[in-house]
């Protein structure tokens, strides 16, 4: 499910003219991304209970079948949205909430290197597949192109689900027995560390829109071709890829606090940057560059402060519930750049707004290093 947003960018601006849908419209259901925010809790808690393994083969099996649902459209954006709602309940168990769990649970040192090495899978899909979606999208059609992606899911997921070890570890049942849930949850709401990370994480998400489904159009507004578009998709998977590997590099070895703090407000220079009248090729990728390092890195950070502060045992439940959060910015972004499309008839503003509340969100991650001497261990 990580690799959606690179799915939908590529896809929009097909489905928009093949099926004469207004791009206000179509913006305005990434905002149905707040089904996510509801069913990620309940995916993270699933992950702690019943094991990554069982867990990911839930979406595993259902995310060929709604690629097979989008390829059967018949024009609708009804059955567009019927689908992505599926999509985006389901399907959850196949993101980093449920994977990261088990560089968390197997690996102690370097554990920032091993979040990005697990969490490495959709900026590698974007760099090497992402073109050939793009270019395939453009000569064959949008049908075409979720029919290629089914048969992708079915060998991934397939392979993906015999490479999760069966039964854990020692280090794994070292950690004992789940404690229950009425014990978990008023354990993490009373520590402010979740709060500052859940503010942080809403604040830093809004723009993630662009990267999810709008990245297409964006670049079509700013001058760039249809098939050049490829080469913005592979900015954007490169910089997810050097964010990724850099930032967990980066976190073992420095004050985690502070890489979070500038490696999550790197895209507020992008944002910016598009947002003005300097709409050359090489300003262009290097922006979108920065939107993907920052998306690549969050993964990196938000993993390795979640391990940090709540200890193994509830790693799952609270990366559901932040990842909720994630996942609402992201859908009350795509609200707020329907709205402005609307009435702007382009990006500007949001551009504008998003860069601004990504510098905000940042530095709240600067206010965690006060708590760091009452870190909350899974035993509590």
């Amino acid at each position: 499910m990580s690799l959606i947003g690179i799915v939908i960018s590529t896809m929009a601006p097909a489905l928009i003219a093949g099926n004469g849908w207004a791009k206000s419209d179509f913006a305005m259901v990434g905002s149905l991304g707040l089904f996510s925010s509801l069913a990620l809790p309940f995916v993270g808690r699933l992950a702690d209970v019943l094991g990554v393994r069982r867990t990911a083969l839930i979406g595993q099996t259902v995310m060929p079948l709604t690629y097979l649902a989008y390829s059967q459209m018949d024009g609708s954006l009804g059955v567009y949205i019927a689908i992505f709602i599926a999509q985006s309940i389901i399907c959850m168990t196949t993101t980093a909430t449920v994977y990261c769990r088990l560089a968390v649970q197997y690996v102690v040192k370097a554990r920032g290197l091993a979040l990005a090495v697990v969490a490495s899978g959709p900026a590698l899909f974007g760099l090497v597949v992402g073109p050939l979606l793009n270019r395939l999208v453009e000569t064959e059609g949008w049908r075409t192109g979720y029919q290629a992606l089914a048969v992708f899911a079915i060998v991934s997921g397939i392979v993906t689900f015999l490479l999760i070890p069966a039964a854990p570890n020692q280090a794994a049942q070292a950690a004992g027995p789940k404690r229950k849930a009425r014990e978990d949850y008023p354990m993490i709401f009373r520590n402010t560390a979740f709060w500052l990370l859940a503010g942080a994480m809403l604040l830093c998400n809004l723009p993630q829109t662009i990267l999810q489904a709008q990245l297409k159009m964006l670049m079509l507004e700013n001058g760039v071709d249809g098939l050049a578009v490829g080469a913005m998709l592979s900015a954007s998977a490169l910089g997810m890829l050097t964010g990724r590997v850099l930032t967990g590099l980066a976190i073992d070895r420095f004050n985690p606090y502070l890489v979070g703090f500038l490696t999550m407000g790197l895209p507020s220079m992008g944002l910016f940057l598009i947002s003005s009248s300097f709409d050359s090729t090489p300003v262009l990728w290097a922006s979108v560059y920065l939107l993907g390092f920052t998306f690549g890195a969050e993964g990196d950070v938000v993993a390795y402060l979640v391990a940090r502060r709540f200890g193994v045992e509830i790693y799952s439940s609270v990366m559901g519930l932040l990842t909720a959060c994630m996942s609402a910015s992201t859908a009350l972004g795509a609200a707020l750049l329907s709205l402005i499309l609307s009435a702007t008839g382009n990006f500007n503003l949001f551009l504008l707004i998003t860069g601004a509340s990504v510098m905000v969100g940042a530095a709240m991650l600067l206010l965690l290093k006060r708590g760091d001497k009452q870190m909350v261990a899974a035993a509590g």
